[in-house]
C-alpha cells in the first residue's frame, strides 16, 4: 500500500530500514494518473520489502525543488536515504518493476 509523502514523513521513510520508492504528482496531471494504478500495483506486490509513496507536488513544494523536479511523473528511487534511480515520464509496467528489482 502507498502512503502519502509529505515535508513532515519525508526525511523519517527516506532513511528507513527498507528502500523508499516516490512518485512525485499531482492531480491534474494526466500522465501520473496512467502510471498511478502500476505504482500501486507494485506497491502491494512489493509491500514488507520497498516503501511506496506518493508526494503531490502542490502540497510539497519544498520536497520537489529539494529534488529539482520539473516534470511529472517523477518517480525517485532510493537506497540508504540516497537517490540511486530515477524515471521521469510515464513508463510500462516492464520499466518500472526492473527499477523496484534493482532496488532489492
Amino acid at each position: 500500500m502507498e502512503v502519502q509523502i509529505t515535508s513532515e514523513n519525508f526525511e523519517s521513510l527516506k532513511n528507513g530500514n527498507l528502500p523508499l520508492v516516490v512518485d512525485f504528482w499531482a492531480t491534474w496531471c494526466g500522465p501520473c494518473r496512467m502510471v498511478a494504478p502500476i505504482i500501486s500495483e507494485l506497491a502491494e506486490k512489493y509491500d514488507g520489502r520497498i516503501v511506496v509513496g506518493k508526494c503531490d507536488v502542490e502540497e510539497n513544494e519544498d520536497l520537489a525543488a529539494d529534488f529539482g523536479i520539473r516534470n511529472i511523473p517523477t518517480i525517485l528511487f532510493f537506497k540508504n536515504g540516497e537517490v540511486v534511480d530515477k524515471l521521469v515520464g510515464a513508463q510500462s509496467k516492464q520499466v518500472f518493476e526492473a527499477k523496484f528489482d534493482a532496488l532489492l
